[in-house]
Formats: C-alpha cells, sequence, structure tokens
C-alpha cells in the first residue's frame, strides 16, 4: 500500500494514457448504498489514502490539452479534418470551432461523462464522500487527517468552478443524498451562476489553514495542492466571476429555472472586480513568500558560453513553459501527467527525419501570429515606424537576424523586428529553431515549410495544414532526427506567476482604472521579453500614444498581453469567454498558408480552411437529451432550447 501512496501520481499518468482511468473510476465509484464497500474504502489510512486520490484522479485527466475546451477552442490552433495513419488527437474538441457541438450526444460531455469527458459530478460525489467518511480510519493522525480534509475541500471546490466555466448554472452538492433519500430529492435544480462561484471560494477558504505551504517530499508528493495553488484558484474564480460573461450579462436576463428563478444577474457589480484584485494581490503575496518569481533561464553545460543574447532570452520565455517544474520557480500548479503532443507541436527540421515520429500537425492560424507584438512592444497595425503595409512581402534572411531568421532563406518581411515572444512561440517558415540536438547557434537549423518540406503533401493524416507550428509547446533539448523523436517531458502550467501578475494588473484596472500599480505588473512581464514598458511603447512608437491612459484602453492592452504571454497554454479560451471576445474573435476565418506549394510566392498565398460557426449559444454547453429526460428540473442551457 505504501507503493500506492509514494508513486500515486505516476500510476496516475500511465492509468490515463492506458485507459485505465475507466477501470479506476468504475473500482472507487462507491455508491451511498454499498455501506459496506465504504467501510472497506475506510478501514484505515492506506484505504483512506487511495480513496482521497481517487478524488484526485478526474483533476489529472484535465491535463490532456486535446480534451480542454479552452485549448481547443481557442482558435490558437486547428487539427486538420483528415483520416490516416499516424498519431491522432482527439479531434472532436478542435471541431466544436466548426459548431458540431449538439444536445443529443454533446462533445466534451463533463456534465454526464461521455463522449471524451469524465463526470465532473461524479468527482464531486466522491469528495463528499471522501468528506463524510474521513473520521472513520482509527490510525489516521490529526495533522494528516486535516490535510487530506482541505485538499479534498480544494478539489471539490474546483470541480463546482470548471462546471460553472463551461456550463454556466449548475447544482451545487454541499452533501452526498442520504441513503434514505427519495428519486425526487436526486432532481436538483441549477442554480444561479454565482452560487457555484462563491461556494467554490468559501470551500478554498476553509481548505487554505490545512495545506502546506509547500510540498517537501517531491518523490511522494508532487501535485498535490499547497495554499499558494488555492490562493491562485481562488484569485481566478472570483476573476472569472466578476467578468462580463457572468457580471451583469444581459444576454441572459430571460433565463431562468423551472420555477421561474433568475439564473444570472443581468446588473453589473463593481465590487466584484475589487474582490478579485485582492485576492490576486494575496496569492501573488503567498506565492511569492513560497519562492515562486519569474523564470529565468540558466544555460547549462550543453549550451556554450558564448551564446547570443537574443536566444538566451528566447529560451527563457520558451522554457518558462518547458522547463521541469521542479526547476522553474515560477510554475505555481501544474498536473502530474506530461504533456503529450510534442510531436504534434514539431516541424520536420531535417531531410532525413523519421516522419512517423512526429506528425507535426497542429497547425497555428495566422490571426495568432497576428497577435503579437513588434520589437517595439505594440501592435503590428499601431506601430507607426513598422511597415505594416508590406508586411506580406519577401525578404531573404540576413546577417543581422540569423540568430532568429535562417540566413540566405526568403520568408515573409512581416517575419522582421517582432517581439523576442513571436520567436519563442511560433515555428513560421524561415524560422530558426534552436534546439533539437544542435546547440552551436551559428549552425542551428530551421523550419522550411515551403513545398512540403516541413509538411507532408503526400500523406494527408501528417499534415500540418497551415504551415506554421506551436514552438513553445516543445522542449528545445527534444530532438527529431532519423531515429525518431525522442522527448524531453515538461508538464504545462495550469498557473504560474507571469498569469497571477497579467490576472491582477486586470482586476485592478478594471477596479480603479490605470495605476501605478497595474503598470508595474504588466511591465514586470513585458520586460522579461525585453520590452519597454506599456506608457513607454506606446508614447513613442504607437499611433494612439495615450491608448494605456485610459481603462477602456488599458483594458485592451492586458487582454493582448494575456493572449500573448499565456499562448497556447489552454488559457485563451476561458478568457475569450469570460471577456465575452469570444464569438468576435471566432467570426474571423481559420487561415493559413498554401502548403503544398513549392514557390515563395505560391507558398505565401491565404488560404482559408474553414470560418468558425460559434454564436452565443456555444459560450455554455448545453445538456444531453438525456440529462433533461432523467430530471425535469433541469432547464437546458441558454439558447440550446
Amino acid at each position: 500500500m505504501m507503493y500506492k501512496a509514494k508513486y500515486f501520481f505516476q500510476i496516475l499518468l500511465v492509468l490515463a494514457i492506458a485507459g485505465g482511468m475507466e477501470s479506476c473510476k468504475k473500482f472507487l465509484d462507491v455508491t451511498p448504498e454499498n455501506v459496506g464497500t465504504l467501510d472497506y474504502a475506510f478501514r484505515n489510512r492506506n484505504e483512506a489514502e487511495n480513496y482521497l486520490f481517487s478524488c484526485y484522479s478526474t483533476l489529472q485527466q484535465f491535463a490532456d490539452v486535446t480534451r480542454d475546451p479552452s485549448f481547443t477552442t481557442s482558435g490558437e490552433i486547428m487539427y486538420p479534418n483528415v483520416i490516416g495513419e499516424g498519431p491522432k488527437l482527439y479531434d472532436p474538441g478542435f471541431q466544436l470551432m466548426r459548431g458540431t457541438q449538439n444536445t443529443s450526444n454533446p462533445i466534451l460531455n463533463f456534465w454526464d461523462g461521455s463522449n471524451g469527458a469524465p463526470s465532473v459530478f461524479d468527482a464531486i460525489r466522491r469528495c463528499n464522500i471522501m468528506l463524510e467518511n474521513i473520521d472513520k480510519p482509527i490510525d489516521l493522525d490529526p495533522f494528516e487527517k486535516e490535510r487530506w480534509i482541505a485538499e479534498t475541500k480544494f478539489l471539490k471546490a474546483y470541480y463546482h468552478y470548471y462546471l460553472a466555466k463551461i456550463y454556466g448554472p449548475i447544482p451545487v452538492y454541499k452533501t452526498s443524498p442520504p441513503i434514505t433519500a427519495s428519486n425526487e430529492e436526486f432532481k436538483v435544480k441549477r442554480q444561479p451562476v454565482d452560487s457555484a462561484f462563491n461556494y467554490a471560494v468559501q470551500l478554498i477558504d476553509e481548505a487554505i489553514p490545512g495545506l502546506p505551504v509547500a510540498i517537501v517530499d517531491l518523490t511522494r508528493e508532487m501535485g498535490r495542492i499547497t495554499r499558494a495553488v488555492a490562493y491562485a484558484v481562488k484569485a481566478e474564480i472570483l476573476a472569472t466571476q466578476a467578468s462580463p460573461l457572468y457580471n451583469g450579462n444581459s444576454d441572459y436576463a430571460g433565463y431562468k429555472n423551472v420555477d421561474g428563478q433568475p439564473l444570472f444577474s443581468t446588473s453589473a457589480d463593481p465590487a466584484k472586480w475589487t474582490k478579485a484584485a485582492a485576492a490576486c494581490k494575496e496569492a501573488i503575496e503567498q506565492a511569492e513568500a513560497a519562492g515562486a518569481a519569474l523564470y529565468q533561464f540558466i544555460p547549462p553545460a550543453n549550451i556554450p558560453s558564448n551564446i547570443p543574447a537574443v536566444l538566451l532570452r528566447e529560451l527563457t520565455l520558451q522554457n518558462a513553459v518547458t522547463e521541469k517544474w521542479n526547476f522553474n520557480k515560477e510554475v505555481i500548479w501544474a498536473l502530474n501527467p506530461t504533456f503529450t503532443q510534442q510531436a504534434n507541436a514539431c516541424p520536420k527540421l531535417t531531410s532525413d527525419a523519421n516522419l512517423g515520429a512526429a506528425p507535426g500537425t497542429m497547425a497555428v492560424t495566422l490571426a495568432t501570429t497576428d497577435l503579437f507584438y513588434t520589437k517595439n512592444g505594440v501592435p503590428m497595425a499601431e506601430d507607426k515606424t513598422w511597415d505594416y503595409a508590406n508586411r506580406y512581402t519577401l525578404v531573404t534572411g540576413d546577417a543581422a537576424n540569423k540568430y532568429l531568421i535562417a540566413q540566405g532563406y526568403r520568408t515573409l518581411k512581416g517575419n522582421f523586428d517582432r517581439e523576442t515572444r513571436y520567436y519563442a512561440n511560433i515555428g513560421f517558415d524561415g524560422a530558426i529553431w534552436y534546439g533539437n540536438g544542435v546547440f552551436n547557434p551559428d549552425q542551428a537549423l530551421s523550419v522550411k515549410a515551403q513545398g512540403g518540406g516541413a509538411a507532408a503533401p503526400r500523406d494527408n493524416s501528417r499534415i500540418n495544414v497551415t504551415a506554421i507550428w506551436p514552438k513553445k509547446l516543445v522542449n528545445y533539448l527534444s530532438n527529431y532526427n532519423k531515429d525518431g523523436f525522442s522527448q524531453v517531458s515538461f508538464r504545462l502550467p495550469r498557473m504560474r506567476l507571469a498569469d497571477l501578475y497579467l490576472l491582477y494588473a486586470e482586476c485592478l484596472n478594471e477596479s480603479t482604472g490605470p495605476s501605478a500599480e497595474v503598470y508595474a505588473y504588466v511591465d514586470s512581464v513585458r520586460a522579461r521579453a525585453g520590452l519597454d514598458g506599456v506608457v513607454s511603447s506606446w508614447s513613442n512608437y504607437a499611433v494612439n500614444s495615450g491608448k494605456p491612459l485610459t481603462k477602456e484602453g488599458l483594458r485592451e492592452i492586458i487582454h493582448q498581453e494575456r493572449r500573448i504571454e499565456l499562448c497556447f497554454e489552454a488559457r485563451a479560451g476561458w478568457d475569450l469567454r469570460r471577456w465575452k471576445e469570444w464569438g468576435q474573435v471566432m467570426a474571423q476565418p481559420i487561415q493559413g498558408w498554401s502548403f503544398l506549394q513549392k514557390a515563395p510566392e505560391d507558398f505565401y498565398t491565404i488560404v482559408t480552411q474553414f470560418i468558425p460557426t460559434i454564436t452565443t449559444k456555444d459560450y455554455f454547453w448545453p445538456l444531453s437529451d438525456g440529462a433533461l429526460q432523467n430530471n425535469e428540473n433541469f432547464v437546458q442551457s441558454p439558447f440550446w432550447q
């Protein structure tokens, strides 16, 4: 039993990959009526610990980005609708942008637990059972008991919050129904959207005193919840609750329960932003007190001592995500399973590479590349010194840019003079790809996408349909060559300090407007990327020099900063929804380059892959027809009736 406790989180990853989560769920899916089984599950400390880990199990499944709504529907990446051999992603999540969601069998159905998603309500019920039976193990010491209760309350809070992000108003399950409950008592109703947020915050407040400040035993306990995680998630919950989708959303003025109870408030409450800002500040203080700091890359022995400063900065930005979590002070929270899609994010970099080892099918959209600033730290279209009108003309890479763009290679003018985060995030045609087994900066590999050089035009299971790759999602030490694809694993952060800094700046700006403190937190993130502060950058380079001086202008800047800094990290989908900007972003066509063409002039023809079909109803997932039939007290999600 100690083996299970010691290596539980590693075992969870293996089970998830092998499909073992379902069998684990069946084994641990204890019904309240089965008192004998419950007694066994809590007969001693070791059995109770296993049950605690079952409460964690659904959370660990959230690490699969191909089943994460925020990742698959952000518009940052598309996946081709193809059939063929080779490694596959869970495709339906990406197809949601095409308007494929439905009520008969909802995609990523977290409510019922089907079509690519676990039932989060089952996870909540396991948490309730854990809390209701925690007194049974007689050999459980008080300190450990307090911690397990705290962890379970956090998990229960997070599961309610996760469902509220997807469905809006949900039932709030504070306790499990008693054994003697009638069928009618099980037929609960959806509650006003603030109910789930408020309850989640309450649970986290109750949990914080019992959580450890930090994980001391990294071998046994990495991935378990700490106080810093709890404070950060509380801040995120309150920021979400304060955002326009949930705070005074007139779109849902007529959305009511079966008994006529309104499920959304149509009047915005500014005090929610003030509360969220205070929670963000407290979360930052707690994280920094526990040792959190913005990541800085320290060159290991394999990196030449004379590596150019621009590559060092690029590696800092890339490794802020791909560095191993025990070496990365910026990561506040990550789940235990490692990121499994590096092979789908990597292009073919050498002519003899084993194509089957790295399909490279995760395709970055042109709209995503346009998000990133110029080298002056302002948007391309707003930079009065940058040649926006001629960004699609062809230019040959030169010696001045040889560490960012292949020297002598013809690529777009728009790839030059961009901010460092552009080069750290985007694998564009002609981009230098530092690493992949080559660490001499003067011999670095580069992306050659023209004419199928990095795509595979005759094998439609391995096509990158935009000919642009999410470089940020590949560890620089991972190596794709003739022998296959050997990857250095990492865990995608669920919350890192830069995220929290920008979240605090957003909430503070919404609460009090522009201030020195707001600028300071945004500028600290920009400074790591080699950019000046927002006021200085806009004053010196932007057409609208006063944009950062108004709440509305600074709001737009902060939103774009979050989308740039957290690109490809499964954050944008949630952010765009809570800001009520998702529909606007999804109104733009999903576009890329004509990847089958060989001549540069033909390759750089914009090709529209599809136009997303997103409307107001898509902001919240529908309930399945079966869920509505089983409980007449449930009302369908807005506009799905």
